[in-house]
């Protein structure tokens, strides 16, 4: 027996008819006027605005207080005692797991006069690269000191040997005796808010993945027999200095840092516009990340590297912060040194410029601290 076949029905409408639905949803629309609508939305958004704001900065404190059981009794109890919010922050980055595919390899990089190194490291579908240098003298014999160098968001791996607001620092490191490994991160505003839109879908962070490119990077350059292990500090201008603080708390072979033109009253900056600094909403999405201003305002996250030498450059001329907020915030920041009894491990170079680095102050601080392979930094 032949079975009759039944398609679903296709309905087609004619012009007419679509022009009459279209007619029915104005109509739906015109129940409220639109200039109410948009208020009733307005209001809605303000309402939001003034509640996540009220959590995030008339809250902090109180919040924080809670969620901080710091242990000034020594630097091992302080470490010990923040292990928690350590794990936490760790969370705020999210950084993955990736797997060295390959081994670290190396070329001629010539930058000027500078003979450098250009390292690629394979991991998986990534690439983690840098260029690395060294100073005169370098050898097995005489293994140096490493300094991270880390650019900034409109920067590159050559940039910190340029004049500008970088002021050839990295030059800098090397005429003093340092080695310098300057990670290639991602450069522009654009291609970071790109980029962390995708990361914030998969549960990670781009400075958590960046992070973990350094730390394969690391592995390989601690291995070279012309550098120190034991003597590792870390100088980020800007995003870079975003890196600087973001990563000493989460990586425990940088021994020093400097962090030039980002260190800020964070809740301020982040969450409060103020035509006395910029801001960076709405253009700059990627600079904000999950959990944040829960309890890691850039005073409270520098009880993560405590008790490890930490130097904070700013300028009264940059606009990324009104200058005496962030002198408020960095005598916040220098209480847990304070509190244990090395207050010379934490300095603030405050000076007349801009958005940039201070060689001679930098230098001198990571000398003082990196310089001699027997100095106890812990």
């Amino acid at each position: 027996m032949n079975k009759k076949i039944c398609f679903p029905k296709i309905v087609l409408l004619s012009s007419g008819l679509l022009m009459g639905a279209l007619a029915g949803i104005a109509q739906n629309t015109a129940l409220i006027d639109p200039e109410v609508e948009t208020a009733r939305t307005n209001a809605y958004e303000k309402q939001l605005e003034n509640y996540l704001r009220h959590f995030l900065v008339d809250e902090y404190e109180a919040r924080a207080a809670s969620r901080w059981n710091r242990d000034y009794s020594s630097p091992a109890a302080l470490e010990r005692s923040v292990e928690p919010n350590r794990r936490r922050w760790e969370e705020v980055l999210s950084p993955p797991i990736l797997s060295k595919s390959g081994p670290l390899e190396t070329k001629p990089y010539p930058l000027g006069a500078l003979q450098a190194e250009w390292l690629t490291l394979p991991l998986g579908l990534l690439t983690a690269e840098a260029v690395l240098a060294f100073p005169e003298g370098a050898s097995k014999q005489q293994p140096v000191p490493l300094i991270i160098v880390q650019h900034g968001i409109g920067s590159s791996p050559e940039t910190p040997f340029t004049a500008g607001a970088y002021h050839e620092y990295a030059k800098g490191l090397l005429d003093a005796g340092f080695a310098v490994l300057i990670p290639m991160n991602l450069r522009s505003v654009e291609r970071r808010n790109n980029v962390e839109r995708y990361a914030r879908l998969a549960g990670t962070s781009l400075p958590g993945i960046e992070l973990v490119r350094v730390q394969h990077l690391l592995d390989g350059v601690l291995a070279d027999p012309r550098v120190d292990e034991a003597r590792v500090g870390m100088w980020g201008v800007s995003l870079g200095g975003m890196a600087t603080l973001f990563w000493m708390p989460l990586e425990s072979r940088i021994k020093a840092g400097v962090v030039s033109a980002w260190f800020n009253e964070r809740r301020n900056k982040m969450a409060v516009p103020d035509p006395r600094y910029s801001s960076f909403s709405p253009r700059e999405e990627h600079a904000f990340f999950n959990g944040w201003l829960t309890e890691f305002s850039d005073e409270d996250l520098v009880s993560l590297i405590v008790p490890r030498p930490l130097m904070i450059q700013h300028g009264k001329k940059d606009n990324i912060a009104h200058w005496p907020q962030v002198v408020e915030a960095y005598e916040k920041a220098a209480l847990h040194y304070q509190r244990l009894d090395i207050p010379e491990k934490v300095d603030l170079v405050l000076h007349e410029g801009g958005h940039e680095a201070i060689v001679a102050e930098g230098v001198k601080f990571l000398t003082d601290w990196l310089a001699a392979s027997n100095r106890e930094n812990e």
